[in-house]
C-alpha cells in the first residue's frame, strides 16, 4: 500500500524534466521560429485540424517515425492547402513544408526524420481561406542529425535517385488512395562523419519532391537535412480514371549544414508507375 501511494510522485518526478525541456522549447518557437515563419499572423493551437504521431523516445533519432494525421475532408470549399513541419531543437529546425489539394483527399503524410535533441515536433496546417492551426508532439532524441552515415556510401551513391512507388491497396476510383514512393538517397546532413574516410562530408539532400497524377499535381515538399537517408513518404491521391503517376525529385548540396545562402543545385530524378484500378 505504501508503494501504491508513491506512484503518483513518482510519475510526476519523471515528468518533471520533458514539461523542462518543453517550455524551453517555447522560448524557442516564440522568440525564433514562429517570428521567421510566421510574423505577426495568429496560430491556434489544436488537435481539431491535424494530429501528429511520433514515439516519446525514439529508438534510433535518425530514423524517428513521424506522422501526420488530418482530421477533416480535403473538398473544394475547406482543405488543408500546406503543412510546415519544424524540429524547434533541430541544428535547422525545418523539416519540410508540403503541399495539399482537394485531389489529395487527404492531407496526410508519413515519413522517417532526424531529432537531434529532445524537442518538440510541431506542425502548422494553412487552411485554403489562410486560418493557421498548430499542432505539436515531444520526442525525447540524441544525435539524430550527426549519426554516422552508412558503412558503404559508394554503395547508396551508385542507387542515387532510384525510386519505386508502391500503393498500399486495389485502386479505388474516386476515393482516397494511400501511395508510397521510396527514394534511394544518402540525405547527408553535413555533419556526419565518413566512417571510412573520417572526413564530415558536405550536406547533400533531397530539396524537392513533387508527384503528379495524370499531369495533375496531386503533391508537392520542400525537404531538407532532417528528413532521414533514403526518404519514404505515404500519401493520398484521389484517381477519377486509370492513369500514371509521376515523382520528379530535385536534390542539392550547401557549403553549410545550418546556412542555405550557398548551395549547388543537383540532380533531378524522375519515376512514373501505372495506375490500374
Amino acid at each position: 500500500m505504501r508503494y501504491k501511494n508513491l506512484l503518483p510522485a513518482l510519475l510526476l518526478t519523471a515528468l518533471l524534466p520533458i514539461a523542462a525541456f518543453a517550455a524551453e522549447d517555447e522560448k524557442i518557437w516564440n522568440n525564433v521560429l514562429k517570428p521567421e515563419y510566421f510574423a505577426q499572423q495568429t496560430i491556434a493551437e489544436s488537435d481539431d485540424v491535424i494530429e501528429l504521431e511520433a514515439p516519446v523516445r525514439a529508438e534510433d533519432p535518425a530514423l524517428v517515425p513521424f506522422r501526420i494525421v488530418s482530421k477533416i475532408k480535403q473538398t473544394k470549399d475547406n482543405y488543408i492547402k500546406r503543412i510546415l513541419v519544424l524540429v524547434d531543437n533541430n541544428p535547422f529546425p525545418f523539416v519540410g513544408d508540403f503541399d495539399f489539394s482537394p485531389d489529395s483527399g487527404k492531407a496526410d503524410v508519413a515519413m522517417r526524420i532526424r531529432v537531434n535533441s529532445n524537442s518538440n515536433i510541431r506542425a502548422i496546417a494553412e487552411m485554403n481561406d489562410g486560418k493557421l492551426v498548430m499542432t505539436k508532439k515531444f520526442v525525447k532524441a540524441s544525435g539524430g542529425c550527426s549519426a554516422p552515415i552508412g558503412a558503404n556510401l559508394d554503395e547508396a551513391m551508385s542507387r542515387l535517385g532510384k525510386m519505386k512507388f508502391r500503393l498500399e491497396d486495389e485502386v479505388k476510383i474516386g476515393e482516397p488512395n494511400l501511395v508510397q514512393l521510396m527514394i534511394s538517397h544518402p540525405n547527408i546532413t553535413g555533419m556526419q562523419m565518413d566512417q571510412i574516410t573520417r572526413f564530415v562530408k558536405k550536406s547533400h539532400f533531397v530539396k524537392d519532391v513533387k508527384v503528379s497524377f495524370n499531369g495533375k499535381t496531386v503533391f508537392t515538399a520542400k525537404t531538407d537535412i532532417a528528413i532521414s537517408s533514403d526518404p519514404n513518404f505515404r500519401f493520398y491521391f484521389v484517381p477519377d480514371k486509370a492513369g500514371e503517376l509521376k515523382a520528379e525529385v530535385t536534390d542539392t548540396s550547401c557549403e553549410l549544414p545550418t546556412k542555405r545562402d550557398v548551395c549547388t543545385k543537383g540532380n533531378t530524378f524522375t519515376e512514373t508507375f501505372k495506375v490500374q484500378p
